[in-house]
């Protein structure tokens, strides 16, 4: 390997200087790196469960509680067989969170709303509103049904994506199709369905993620990664798509 081809070693001090935290004062969320968030708690934030990855201050993490946002969200809950929901991050003191490596992006909404993934959204502020959504047209067609959080309201929220998203726009003249397990986010106001491509599914002979597509009609917009995200999420649990093609969709927050 000639010289010009290795990795060139830092010092100490460099390595300090280019990791450490670089604060902007007045942000509630900020980007420690294009993986790495930081929150400045002072109150209440909310998070993914098992995010964080480290905190200073006067911090305590609290799993969200069955009765959380009253009867009818525990009724989804129940009906969603969501077994990992979101974290409350209360107290004053700044904390680190990251999940899987994932690229995170934070969007100010103002007054918008935007329907996420579960296993896509990372934290929101306190004053952003979220409801769990569960898509009955397409309950009936996958296993668990199709389960998004529909965030809305002012405030920050962050969510995850595997490498850069893409934006697609959908019209009605000109619908988007979408893998399930490339799909982290779209317009609050679309409620896609399902449908099942049999010539793919005989093509390919077995289940995959292209048997399942995700309709998109209307006018608005959707989000897609260059990653299909097998193991959880809108597509479900690997051992369930390798047993018939539609996975489960309850685990929203794992």
């Amino acid at each position: 390997m000639t010289p010009d081809a290795q990795t060139p070693a830092k010092s100490l001090r460099d390595f300090l200087l280019d990791t450490a935290e670089r604060d902007r004062p007045g942000e509630v969320f900020e980007l420690e790196s294009s993986k790495m968030l930081e929150v400045k708690v002072r109150g209440r934030v909310w998070s993914k469960l098992g995010a964080m990855v480290a905190y200073k201050g006067n911090l305590s993490f609290r799993r969200e509680g069955m009765l959380e946002g009253g009867l009818m969200r525990a009724l989804t809950r129940a009906v969603s067989g969501e077994m990992e929901p979101l974290a409350k991050i209360e107290g004053q003191g700044v904390c680190y969170l990251a999940d899987q490596g994932k690229d995170i992006t934070i969007i100010n909404l103002q007054g918008d709303s935007l329907n996420v993934n579960g296993n896509d959204l990372l934290a929101f502020e306190d004053t952003v509103r979220y409801t769990i959504t569960m898509h009955r047209r397409i309950a009936g067609m996958a296993s668990g049904g199709l389960f998004s959080v529909l965030v809305q309201g002012q405030g920050m929220a962050a969510i995850l994506s595997h490498g850069h998203p893409l934006t697609l726009r959908v019209t009605p003249n000109e619908p988007i199709y979408t893998d399930p397990n490339a799909t982290i986010a779209w317009s609050g106001h679309l409620q896609p369905q399902l449908r099942m491509d049999a010539n793919l599914r005989t093509i390919f002979g077995r289940g995959g993620g292209e048997t399942l597509q995700m309709v998109f009609q209307g006018d608005g917009f959707v989000v897609v990664q260059p990653y299909e995200e097998f193991d959880q999420g809108l597509g479900g649990h690997a051992d369930q798509q390798g047993k018939n093609g539609i996975g489960g969709l309850g685990d929203l927050f794992g």
